[in-house]
């Protein structure tokens, strides 16, 4: 789990390994580091990317657009190289202040980075959606590769060619790489590209920290993935979940979090009959943060409304893992 430091594994060096370490005649193995940001559309599985890259569940998946609300590190560790990834809002056009706030952090997304990688659909043709999002870094310096998810829903891969084709005549990429972030063909390529590209450098991170998130947002972020494979309709937009208390001790992990939404009729959805819908989302929450945490976990959910909340800088501000620190 990346929230916690594993116990040390290796031994102390003794002396006869650091004589044979004084001896040998191979030169030290070159270090290589970098950023990389993952961007595209919405629902083209950028998060689940993420969490296939690194091997374990940082990033809230979904099939509801913009799941992903706020950009977040995730960090792969290989030998010889450290990734530090950087998962990002879908590109889309902000119709709220959330919205609008969520692209200023795909903008922020593309400075800085020492590598693009922009995910495409491959099972859906090439629309004006499509080009818009590519025109966004179409003219960005950085190096950029396209990545074709999703084939493992291809039954006929000649489509391929005439799609990598179409997005070549859009930018300039300097790869194209189908890919199934779900079963995980093509990303030890997409791991081999990114780490031959990357410059010499040191490791910005420790071994054993896979993202900069903190465990409250983690948490608050884990409630909200399950609002969203409960709910329909206008719902899982109107939804934001804040943490009210924590108390964590070695063995439990008490929390408190309000649930906030624009409208009562959002409320009832969310309460269901009796309570039937919030004690399936907490119950579910629960489950999960257990298995990951590897201790019991005391969970109260509270449902709210704030009418507009999405329009209100005061509420929007509170978006994201960084209020948590």
């Amino acid at each position: 789990m990346p929230f916690e430091d594993p116990e040390p594994t290796t031994e102390p060096v003794t002396q006869s390994e650091s004589t044979e370490q004084k001896i040998s005649p191979e030169a030290p193995q070159r270090f290589v580091s970098g950023f990389v940001s993952i961007l595209g559309r919405p629902n083209v599985g950028k998060s689940t990317l993420l969490n296939a890259l690194l091997g374990t569940k940082v990033a809230i998946v979904s099939d509801k657009p913009q799941t992903t609300r706020t950009a977040l590190q995730g960090i792969l560790n290989l030998p010889g190289a450290q990734v530090i990834f950087m998962d990002t809002p879908g590109i889309h056009k902000p119709d709220t202040l959330m919205n609008q706030r969520m692209m200023k952090e795909v903008q922020a997304a593309l400075e800085g980075r020492d590598l693009l990688l922009f995910v495409a659909d491959a099972t859906a043709p090439v629309g004006i959606r499509d080009e818009e999002a590519v025109a966004l870094i179409r003219d960005v310096s950085t190096p950029k590769l396209l990545l074709l998810n999703k084939i493992d829903q291809l039954r006929n891969k000649a489509v391929l060619l005439p799609l990598i084709d179409r997005y070549r005549q859009m930018a300039d990429f300097e790869e194209y790489i189908p890919i199934s972030a779900l079963t995980g063909d093509g990303l030890d390529r997409v791991k081999q590209e990114i780490v031959k590209r990357l410059p010499e450098g040191p490791a910005y991170f420790p071994q054993d920290q896979l993202t900069d998130q903190p465990l409250p947002f983690f948490v608050s972020e884990i409630i909200r993935e399950k609002i969203l494979h409960a709910t329909r309709h206008e719902v899982p937009h109107a939804v934001m979940v804040q943490i009210d208390q924590w108390e964590d001790k070695p063995n439990l992990l008490r929390v408190a979090a309000s649930i906030y939404v624009e409208r009562e009729g959002q409320k009832a959805i969310l309460i269901g009959a009796k309570g039937s819908m919030l004690k399936r989302i907490g119950t579910e929450a629960r489950l999960e943060l257990e298995a990951l945490l590897g201790k019991k976990v005391y969970l109260e959910l509270f449902v709210k409304v704030r009418k507009d909340w999405r329009e209100k800088p005061v509420y929007v501000n509170l978006l994201g893992w960084k209020h948590y620190g």
